[in-house]
C-alpha cells in the first residue's frame, strides 16, 4: 500500500485512526458554514449528495497509497458536491503530494483549484466575500496542504535513508569481520602447515624407519627415538612462536619469537641434511643490499615446504636448489626433484603448494609447478620442478613480467 515508494512506512491502526478523526474535522468545519444553506434552499437534494459523496469520499481515501493518483483525482472531482468529505479529499491531497513527482503535484493543485471554483458556483453559500478573496484563500490552502505533502515525504525519505545507510554499516561491518577471521584462519592455517608439516614428516620418517629395521641395538633404538622427541619438541616450540606471532600482530605486545628469513635458510637445509635428505644448494643472490625480511620470510617458507614434498614423495632423490637474483630483476627460486622414487606412507592434506602460490601472490610474486620432462634420448628421469619469482621489495613487483622470467629460467 505505499504505491511502491519504499520509504512511505507502513501505517499501524492508529495511524489510520488520528489520520481519520482529522479529516473527520476538517469536513465538519468545511461542511458547517453550507449545512443550513442546503436545508433553506429549494435544492434539499444537494444535502443528500453532500451525504453521500462525502461517505464515498471517506470510504476511497482508505486505498489512497494503492492508487494515489487515481484516489487523488476522483475525490478532487467529487468537490463541487461535498462539504462533508472536504476533509478525506485534503487527505487525498496530501498523501499524493507525499510521493514528490512534480507532474502529478501540479495536476492535482490544478485540479483542486478548478473544482474549488466550481463548488463555490454549484452550492448555496451565504458567504459575500469578494471572488478574489476567495480565489486568493483557495489557491494559499492548496498550495499550503500540497506543500505540507511534500514535506511530509521528504522527511520520510531522510528517514528510509539514514536507516538505510546505518543497515548497510552494519552489514559492511559484520562483512568486513567475517572476512577479517577467514583471512585470520586462512592465515593461521598457512602458517601452522608450512612450520608444522615439515617437522611433523621428519618425525614419520624417523617412526617409518623404525618399523622397518629390524637389526638395530637398544642404542641406536635410543638414538633414533631421541631424535623423534627432538623434532617433536621443536614442532611444539615453531608451533608455540608462530601462534604468538599470529596473535601478537592483532594486540600489539611483544612476539613471543622470530619469524624466520633468508639468514636461517643454512640452518633449515643443514637441519634436512641431518634427518637423512641429499641437498644441493646454489645460492647466487645478490649480497648488498640484503634481502628484506618480508620476501626472505617466503624464499624459506618455499624451500622448507619443497624439502618437505620431496621428503614424502621422493626421500632417495636429489633435491637440487637455486637461488638467484637482485634488486633489479627480482628473486628467482628454483627446487628440482626426481620423480619415480615413489611416495612413503606420509599422509599430506594436499594444500602446501596451495598455500604457497598464495603466499607467493601475496608477496606480489608468482610460483608455478609441474613435472619436466627429460629430453629426447636422454637417460635422465623425469624432474618435478617448482618455480617462484619475487619482487625483492612488494613495491618493485613491476620490475619484471612472469613470462620473461619463466623464459630466463627454461
Amino acid at each position: 500500500m505505499d504505491g511502491g515508494h519504499d520509504y512511505q512506512p507502513p501505517l499501524r491502526w492508529y495511524g489510520h485512526l488520528w489520520r481519520y478523526a482529522l479529516a473527520l474535522a476538517v469536513s465538519g468545519l468545511a461542511w458547517v458554514p453550507v449545512l443550513e444553506a442546503q436545508a433553506d434552499s429549494d435544492r434539499e437534494w444537494l444535502f443528500v449528495l453532500d451525504i453521500v459523496f462525502g461517505i464515498s469520499a471517506f470510504v476511497l481515501v482508505w486505498w489512497r497509497r494503492r492508487w494515489p493518483m487515481t484516489i487523488a483525482v476522483i475525490t478532487a472531482l467529487m468537490t463541487p458536491l461535498t462539504a462533508s468529505g472536504g476533509g478525506a479529499i485534503l487527505l487525498a491531497t496530501v498523501s499524493l503530494a507525499t510521493r514528490r513527482r512534480w507532474w502529478q503535484v501540479i495536476t492535482i493543485g490544478a485540479l483542486n483549484l478548478a473544482m474549488t471554483w466550481v463548488y463555490y458556483q454549484v452550492q448555496p453559500t451565504s458567504d459575500n466575500d469578494p471572488a478574489w478573496l476567495i480565489t486568493t484563500f483557495s489557491i494559499a490552502f492548496v498550495a499550503a496542504a500540497l506543500a505540507w505533502g511534500m514535506f511530509i515525504g521528504s522527511r520520510r525519505e531522510l528517514l528510509w535513508t539514514l536507516r538505510q545507510r546505518a543497515e548497510t554499516a552494519e552489514a559492511e561491518r559484520d562483512l568486513r569481520a567475517n572476512q577479517a577471521r577467514s583471512n585470520e584462519r586462512a592465515r593461521i592455517a598457512r602458517e601452522m602447515h608450512d612450520v608444522l608439516a615439515h617437522r611433523i614428516s621428519q618425525i614419520s620418517l624417523h617412526a617409518g624407519a623404525l618399523t622397518f629395521r629390524e637389526d638395530l641395538s637398544p642404542e641406536e633404538m635410543r638414538s633414533s627415538v631421541a631424535v623423534i622427541q627432538a623434532k617433536a619438541h621443536e614442532a611444539l616450540t615453531d608451533l608455540r612462536e608462530v601462534l604468538g606471532v599470529l596473535r601478537d600482530e592483532e594486540t600489539g605486545t611483544p612476539l613471543t619469537g622470530p619469524q624466520p628469513t633468508y639468514a636461517d635458510l643454512a640452518a633449515l637445509l643443514q637441519d634436512a641434511r641431518d634427518a637423512g635428505a641429499t641437498i644441493e644448494y646454489d645460492d647466487r643472490l645478490a649480497p648488498l643490499p640484503p634481502l628484506p625480511d618480508a620476501a626472505g620470510r617466503t624464499v624459506y617458507r618455499i624451500v622448507q615446504e619443497g624439502i618437505t614434498n620431496a621428503s614424502k614423495h621422493a626421500p632417495a632423490a636429489t633435491l637440487r636448489i637455486s637461488l638467484t637474483g637482485s634488486p633489479e630483476d627480482g628473486v628467482d627460486l628454483v627446487l628440482r626433484n626426481a620423480v619415480g622414487f615413489g611416495p612413503t606412507r606420509t599422509p599430506g592434506a594436499g594444500l602446501g603448494l596451495v598455500g604457497l602460490t598464495e603466499r607467493a601472490a601475496l608477496r606480489g610474486g608468482w610460483l608455478a609447478h609441474g613435472l619436466e620432462e627429460p629430453a629426447a634420448g636422454s637417460p635422465d628421469p623425469q624432474m618435478f620442478v617448482l618455480r617462484t619469482w619475487l619482487p625483492w621489495d612488494p613495491a618493485d613487483s613491476a620490475t619484471g613480467s612472469r613470462d620473461d622470467i619463466e623464459g630466463s629460467n627454461g
